[in-house]
């Protein structure tokens, strides 16, 4: 038996009776960076959970208080793989979609709100998790790296889309090109997180988050998280047609016919997902 096939994921995912799945990254001795398995495993994981109609709201976080996600792993097997030059044409490019380019997707295209809880260092494409969350706690402690120049490896895994959609043009290319660590404050200025908190209180915290956006009205937040996707990467028209069309489709909730009944009785809204 090869050690490839004696791996373990390192991925631990439940699901809670308040509705949020926490899935957690489980590698700490390898700095929580992601091998293959892993990287697919969690992969699965966000799949499930955008298929679960139990699951309302994802909380993404990992073990330890020294790495989020160190970004991809080394194989496990020592063997090194085949020259470049012996790659077929198109090899890279579809090892990259079917992996960690999926991953990220994932988690865009999960219609729950999915909330990430960093405690330390994302770097390379663990980076790219964090951007693709929909909310972001970090610690105090905690820092963001675009580590790709240090390697000589051009950022993958979605991290020149993403982080230019939320820091702009300018920024992303100083992040990219100088590899700079960026601390929690200067994530927090940047926009790149929505709360900065004590480690110690970090877990709770995103778990707090998690707890209302679960107890929110699902279908609507799901359709608002596609939304924002839209907006942030079409034109007006497009986005103006996307935003007809999910009304259309939260119209027929009955969470919709709740929130409008609970506002006319003068009571908090009782949501249920559907």
């Amino acid at each position: 038996m090869s050690e490839l096939s004696k791996e373990q994921p390192g991925i631990l995912e439940s699901v809670g009776s308040d509705g949020v799945c926490r899935i957690t990254i489980d590698r700490p001795n390898v700095g929580n960076s992601l091998s293959p398995l892993a990287r697919d495993t969690l992969t699965e994981a966000f799949q499930r959970a955008g298929d679960d109609r139990a699951v309302r709201a994802v909380l993404l976080g990992a073990t330890g208080q020294r790495h989020f996600c160190a970004g991809a792993g080394l194989p496990v097997e020592s063997a090194p793989g085949p020259p470049v030059a012996d790659k077929r044409s198109g090899d890279v490019a579809r090892m990259l979609q079917n992996g960690w380019q999926r991953l990220v997707s994932s988690i865009l295209d999960c219609d729950k709100p999915v909330i990430a809880a960093v405690k330390g260092t994302a770097a390379g494409a663990g980076l790219s998790l964090v951007l693709a969350c929909d909310l972001v706690v970090m610690s105090t402690e905690a820092k963001l790296v675009a580590a790709f120049v240090h390697r000589g490896v051009l950022p993958d895994s979605g991290a020149i889309h993403l982080l230019t959609r939320i820091v702009g043009l300018r920024k992303a290319t100083e992040l990219l090109m100088l590899g700079e660590p960026v601390d929690a404050a200067s994530c927090e200025r940047l926009g790149l997180v929505n709360r900065v908190v004590t480690p110690e209180v970090t877990d709770a915290v995103a778990g707090e988050l998690a707890g209302r956006l679960a107890a929110g009205p699902t279908l609507m937040l799901g359709h608002t998280k596609r939304l924002l996707l839209v907006s942030s990467e079409s034109g007006r028209d497009r986005a103006f047609e996307q935003e007809a069309w999910a009304q259309e489709a939260v119209s027929r909730t009955a969470d919709l016919q709740e929130g409008l009944q609970s506002f006319a009785e003068r009571r908090e809204p009782r949501f249920r997902g559907r």
